[in-house]
């Protein structure tokens, strides 16, 4: 059984999925997304970058390559899919999840590690927390800002389908702990099935031991693996 990361003209996180997945143990391939996903594909990643250089916006050309309508087929199915950074905007930008990301508040590109939140522990990609505790990742983005209408932000609280907020290091979701201006301090969510997550942040960067920082995004990658 084979976890596939979807590569894009542009994509440039994959090799990092690919290189954190196997360090835990995941069998992953590199997947070009002119062709079919693996016919043992048990996992999907759509991996972060400029998937067609943001040509119109971010994610939305990579959203109407063929590949695509395979992976929402195998997420309707239950197989595990993740979109992460450019993969979360092509998530939301193909149907996978609700709302849309766009230009950062501050107008820049930031790089940089942030505290998320944990909203929610039940579900395939964070069994490996508790609700409320706070974890460390990176990110890279500059259209990194979460914008949803507010009755539909209502909704994914509601539903508890709200994964992670930007917060302080001790856990408070202000103003001031928000990178990028997204609505309600949103990092993260699922789609209408807990199998589909989205999330702007970078966990293949908070994996690897050796590199001297977080490895908080273990426990997120690790849900490709069950």
């Amino acid at each position: 059984m084979t976890v596939a990361i979807v590569q894009f003209g542009g994509s440039n996180c994959d090799r990092d999925a690919l290189r954190a997945l196997s360090h835990l143990g995941i069998d992953a391939k590199l997947t070009w997304h002119e062709h079919s996903l693996p016919r043992d594909v048990a996992g999907i990643v759509i991996p972060g970058g400029f998937s067609y250089g943001d040509y119109l916006r971010a994610g939305a050309m990579a959203a109407h390559s063929p590949i695509m309508a395979e992976v929402r087929d195998h997420a309707a199915s239950g197989v595990p899919v993740l979109g992460v950074c450019n993969g979360a905007q092509v998530g939301c930008e193909s149907g996978l999840t609700p709302g849309a990301f766009t230009t950062n508040s501050s107008a820049q590109f930031q790089c940089e590690s942030i505290y998320l939140r944990v909203e929610n522990a039940d579900t395939p990609w964070t069994t490996a927390y508790d609700v409320g505790e706070v974890i460390e990742i990176p990110i890279a983005h500059g259209e990194g800002r979460f914008e949803i209408p507010a009755s539909e932000c209502a909704k994914l609280s509601d539903q508890n389908r709200i994964l992670f907020r930007y917060c302080s290091e001790d856990g408070e979701i202000t103003e001031a702990a928000n990178p990028n201006g997204s609505r309600d301090n949103i990092a993260g969510m699922i789609g209408s099935q807990s199998n589909i997550a989205v999330l702007m942040p970078h966990p293949e960067r908070a994996t690897l031991p050796y590199l001297g920082r977080s490895t908080d995004g273990q426990g997120i990658l690790q849900a490709l693996g069950e």
